[in-house]
């Protein structure tokens, strides 16, 4: 799978999701067949969120087992920036823009460790290679 972390300013792109497990996520999905990773990225963030997405790097690969309660999938996380307004569309009920203080909640999968994740890494906390 992949997930896209969209900044918008200062901010992040969050869906809510409509389908089970539910809870707030980043925008993502499944690779389709014969689809690289950045294409899928650009796909998903452009269905759920409807907005045209420029890559500016491939952030990390996160592949705890339990990550995903349906099955084991790992995702490729990228970082993106985006400009417009967000608008829920696919398999999102739901869409805002969040700064790291006020994040909503529940939110799904381990997203929640991602976002983390990136925010120390966008505060010089954390190093790219976070293993």
């Amino acid at each position: 799978t992949v997930d896209v972390i969209i900044e918008i300013d200062a901010n992040i792109v969050l869906i809510e999701r409509k389908n089970p497990p539910y809870g707030w996520a980043l925008p993502g999905g499944f690779v389709d067949y014969g689809e690289s990773l950045e294409a899928s990225a650009v796909r998903e963030a452009k269905e759920e969120t409807s907005l045209d997405i420029q890559l500016i790097e491939q952030f990390h690969t996160y592949s705890d087992p339990n990550r995903d309660p349906r099955h084991h999938t790992v995702t490729t996380v990228f970082i993106a920036k985006a400009n417009g307004t967000p608008k829920s569309a696919d398999d999102a009920k739901n869409i805002g823009v969040f700064t790291q203080k006020n994040l909503p909640l529940p939110i799904a999968f381990d997203h929640a460790k991602i976002i983390s994740d990136y925010f120390q890494y966008k505060n010089k906390v954390l190093k790219k290679d976070i293993f």
